[in-house]
């Protein structure tokens, strides 16, 4: 039999695993792209953060004429769920989502594309999302530097997500702590 088409783990309805080693994601496949969404008014743009790991965010930012003028943003870092394996930032759930919260909440957005199982085990998601809010707050990136408000740094997500940001957030604060003394 082929390991190609040969089924080794079947994980329906999220994946499957074939004996070659090829993963076959069920769900959370669809892709948005970044631009300008003509609703809202909010841009997007995908930003390389770690090549190494060929870690990405997607940033949005709100059209500024219905912003406070003159004002740094609040920054809300995102992590989207779907059991660590399925779902990405350029899922339309979330891709839909950021561009109405931006809008509405006039924050900039980081939405966090970090590494999946099985192809990167855990704790590869874990590593990503601190190193993505490492990036946001070290980065000179156009959009964080000229508009985001560091001071101002929230972590969020759903599902496997709010799971990644209690994490960072508690290994962030570890190190903030150990800094400090």
């Amino acid at each position: 039999m082929d390991p190609d088409t040969e089924v080794e783990h079947d994980l329906s309805a999220f994946l499957r695993i074939y004996k070659s080693g090829r993963v076959e994601r069920l769900l959370g496949t669809e892709v948005l792209p970044a631009g300008t969404d003509p609703a809202t008014g909010v841009a997007s743009k995908d930003v390389l953060c770690n090549p190494d790991a060929g870690l990405w965010v997607r940033l949005y930012l709100p059209n500024l004429a219905g912003c406070t003028p003159d004002k740094r943003l609040p920054v809300v870092v995102y992590f989207h769920g779907g059991s660590f394996t399925v779902e990405t930032a350029t899922s339309p759930t979330y891709h839909n989502y950021f561009n109405s919260l931006v809008a509405a909440a006039c924050v900039l957005a980081v939405s966090v594309n970090f590494r999946r199982p099985p192809e990167h085990p855990l704790p590869a998601a874990y590593e990503d999302s601190l190193a993505a809010v490492r990036w946001v707050t070290e980065t000179g990136e156009a959009w964080i530097a000229e508009r985001g408000d560091l001071g101002r740094v929230f972590l969020d997500g759903d599902s496997a997500g709010g799971n990644i940001a209690h994490q960072v957030a508690l290994r962030a604060g570890r190190r903030f702590w150990a800094a400090e003394r």
